[in-house]
């Protein structure tokens, strides 16, 4: 390792107790997307303290933010993004309180090097949970010009190259007439038939279907009351492809099935996106491959292969406007489940703090690559280019 990363090594050791007081602070105070008040706070608070320029609001996004550093002298500009929504009735099971300290440790870590260039940013993305907020900064350009955009997620294995599916959130409402369900049945448009009729067609549609591809729903309106013929009925569904040209097509085959299933009993359908539209991850394989040598550089050698993710994620989006990657790190012995208490308990454990250490070192070096080797910036925009 190069006198440069030596330099980082001994900066993660001095920060590491303050990073890990990040990350217990928000572990201990789990709070829900759109609504990570304090958790935007200690961030803002602990990258202002360290000479970071921070915009809180941005985007129109109360919890969102926008911290910046500038270096020495022009160069890439590259984005840590930092999560930090928890789950209700779980708290932090996913691990989003590691994740926001590690994203704002590295950038801290990077800002003290006296040769940098360029310009390091860390933005605050609230809500990955729910309907990520990386969507709208996306839309609303907070990554024009970023150069690479990076972080981690801690799991149960060292995976820095992955993909997700794209989805999408759709709402599909039937429309009938209401009625006595027994003195009047002929006058009545029975919605709930129509939203019966389009389940029975999704169960067909899954057959045919790549097994790839997921389309799973619920029904949120049924009814009123018994002898009432329900003249509403509502479903919500999430439906999800590897690619998103794959998912648009999937999408209007199930729209499809929703229109015959009204048409069947004279009903009218609408449908509407609930949430946000995911697309699915690209990882920038320069970047990842630059990312498992700093882990290598580091001591970690069990390094798993690339996967796919059967979930979907915001960073998705962000992967299709810059070069990014979404490693997984091993938290603990990487037995415990995410999304579970037993997770949210890990992820303040001391198993906690060594993987923060850990992803807040690697994710420095990484970035520290990015802005020095004009090389490596050229395979990694080319490879961009080329996938997207």
């Amino acid at each position: 390792m190069d006198a440069i990363k030596e330099f980082f090594r001994d900066q993660a050791q001095y920060l590491r107790k303050d990073v890990w007081e990040v990350a217990r602070q928000i572990g201990e105070h789990p709070e829900l997307g759109y609504k990570e008040y304090f958790a935007a706070e200690v961030l803002c608070c602990y990258l202002q303290k360290h000479g970071f320029e921070v915009k809180r609001g941005i985007s129109g996004v109360e919890t969102a933010f926008l911290a910046r550093f500038k270096g020495t002298r022009p160069g890439p500009r590259i984005a840590y993004l930092a999560e930090y929504d928890a789950l209700p009735g779980v708290g932090h099971g996913c691990g989003h309180n590691l994740i926001g300290a590690a994203s704002a440790g590295a950038a801290v870590i990077l800002s003290k090097s006296l040769e940098l260039a360029g310009e390091i940013l860390v933005i605050g993305s609230p809500a990955e949970e729910t309907s990520g907020a990386k969507v709208t900064l996306v839309e609303k350009g907070i990554f024009k010009d970023v150069d690479a955009a990076i972080m981690f997620h801690p799991g149960s294995q060292n995976v820095p190259v992955i993909s997700s599916l794209a989805l999408d959130a759709l709402e599909f409402t039937f429309h009938g007439r209401a009625a006595h369900s027994v003195a009047a049945t002929s006058f009545g448009i029975n919605a709930l038939d129509a939203l019966i009729n389009f389940f029975v067609g999704i169960n067909a549609l899954k057959k045919q279907i790549p097994q790839d591809m997921k389309v799973n729903g619920i029904i949120t309106e049924g009814g009123t009351a018994p002898n009432i013929i329900p003249e509403r009925a509502v479903a919500r569904f999430y439906i999800r492809a590897r690619k998103r040209k794959d998912l648009d097509e999937l999408r209007e085959q199930v729209i499809r099935c929703a229109e015959g299933a009204a048409t069947m009993v004279s009903a009218k359908m609408t449908w509407q996106k609930f949430e946000f539209s995911y697309d699915e991850m690209h990882t920038n394989l320069a970047l990842a491959e630059c990312f498992t040598k700093n882990l290598h550089e580091l001591g970690i050698q069990q390094i798993a292969p690339p996967q796919t993710a059967m979930g979907s994620v915001d960073m998705g989006n962000v992967s299709r406007a810059v070069p990014a990657i979404h490693p997984y790190l091993t938290l603990g012995m990487g037995t415990e489940i995410p999304h579970t208490r037993d997770f949210a308990q890990a992820a303040l454990s001391p198993d906690g703090e060594s993987l923060v250490m850990l992803a807040m070192l690697a994710l420095a070096l990484t970035g520290w690559d990015v802005v020095s080797d004009n090389k490596l910036l050229q395979q990694m925009k080319r490879e961009f280019l080329t996938v997207k």
